[in-house]
């Protein structure tokens, strides 16, 4: 019997002592959330995106898709989106973050299909949720990589009491629109409040050159050397620009403003017109609620040449990464936001148009934007170049026009770097 006790005595001594260690170990492993769980037992998905205006309403939105969903845990991280842009690749590439990502349409995405990053999403359910025509800015040979769930509409947005109180209109031409901008100036108004340090050129050049491209894909074609910046198309649209900034329809300085400094002249009532898009309006009407507020764009052409009065971009495309360890749960998130009541409250509380179907919009900011579904809208050209570079040296074109650089000799410093990556 006491020979008994000499081994049980140590086996007791070995179990306590596994049990403990046992424990020690899992508390860790709970603490760090490693793996993509929780202490609690829950899957733990990322959710990265560059949308930090959006940060209290998918709040909410998360959530409730934890309410329903009490075993998914989602944790969301924003950056600013030029940071977002240029940084984010690196952090999902190994998928300890952005199980859930947002990506930009045209060169972002191009990258991110290349270096693999997207789950192939064809087939899911939930795409019936959404407008057919407008995801398709996240597909790549016929597969859907990623769900574009904003719908914007980069067109300028104009002050409708200052047009009304001088008694104007939308031309459609521009001499027509070059006479408004001038009745406007005369009264002491600026005629467009531009942001030429950052968002400007790369929001204004969609609608000056829709009308002045040969073909919806002259960015393509540009990109695979069938034709040039230097072609007619691209000059004449940086000496629109230049046109405009020569006769002082900007603001003093554009090329040194920042997207707050001109949409504060803007909300201020300073100038009559802001090149950017519909996704500022709720913006400018939460700060400025006697603001009343509609889009116009700049038909560079004579009336009967016009093919478009404005232009769309279907963007914040969401996708699950292809290096996710919780595809399903991820793919369950992107799921619930296609939801009617979800999307229309995301919608609603954010002032963005979306790309799901049947949504109802509340508010007058909305309900304007809604009013271009009807409108004849091209694709935002800037997204049809698929390489950041040459996407860069397009916008630097018309900084360069509006610093004093001929449009002939803009086109070709832009062309030249065009070159360099034709063939790659």
């Amino acid at each position: 019997m006491k020979n008994k006790k000499k081994y049980i005595l140590p086996l007791i001594s070995m179990l306590v002592m596994s049990i403990v260690l046992s424990a020690c170990g899992g508390g860790d492993e709970a603490a760090s959330g490693e793996n993509g769980s929780s202490g609690s037992g829950k899957v733990k998905i990322s959710f990265i995106h560059w949308r930090g205006e959006d940060v209290e309403a998918l709040n909410k939105t998360i959530d409730a898709f934890e309410k329903e969903n009490p075993n998914i845990e989602v944790e969301m991280q924003t950056l600013p989106s030029d940071q977002y842009q240029s940084t984010v690749q690196s952090k999902i590439s190994d998928g300890s973050v952005g199980d859930v990502f947002a990506s930009f349409p045209g060169a972002q995405f191009e990258a991110f299909t290349k270096a693999g990053l997207f789950t192939d999403l064809t087939g899911s359910s939930f795409l019936s949720a959404f407008n057919s025509k407008l995801i398709e800015a996240g597909q790549h040979d016929g597969k859907q990589y990623a769900v574009p769930y904003q719908l914007v509409y980069n067109d300028p947005i104009y002050n409708v009491k200052l047009f009304e109180q001088y008694g104007l209109t939308p031309p459609t031409d521009w001499e027509g629109f070059l006479a408004l901008c001038q009745k406007l100036k005369d009264n002491g108004i600026i005629p467009i409040a531009f942001a030429g340090a950052d968002i400007g050129p790369g929001q204004f050049m969609n609608t000056m050159v829709m009308n002045n491209a040969p073909s919806d894909d002259i960015f393509t074609k540009v990109e695979a050397g069938e034709a040039k910046l230097t072609d007619e198309f691209w000059v004449k649209t940086l000496t629109q620009i230049k046109e405009l900034n020569d006769k002082g329809y900007f603001q003093q300085d554009a090329l040194g403003t920042k997207d707050p400094a001109a949409g504060a002249l803007f909300i201020q009532e300073k100038a009559a017109m802001l090149a950017s898009g519909s996704y500022q309006l709720a913006q400018n009407k939460l700060q400025n609620p006697n603001l009343e507020q509609k889009l116009l764009a700049p038909i560079t052409v004579s009336a009967d040449q016009a093919k478009y009065e404005g232009v769309h971009t279907t963007t914040f495309m969401l996708a699950v990464n292809s290096k996710s360890k919780h595809p399903e749960e991820a793919k369950k998130f992107i799921e619930f936001l296609s939801k009617p009541e979800v999307a229309s409250e995301y919608a609603n509380q954010t002032g963005q148009n979306v790309t799901v179907n049947d949504v109802k919009y509340d508010t007058p900011e909305l309900q304007v934007a809604g009013e271009w579904a009807s409108k004849k809208t091209v694709f935002q050209p800037r997204f049809t170049i698929l390489n950041g570079d040459n996407q860069k040296a397009v916008t630097n074109s018309i900084q360069a026009v509006l610093s004093g650089t001929s449009p002939e000799e803009a086109a070709q410093q832009a062309q030249a770097i065009i070159d360099q990556h034709i063939g790659k």
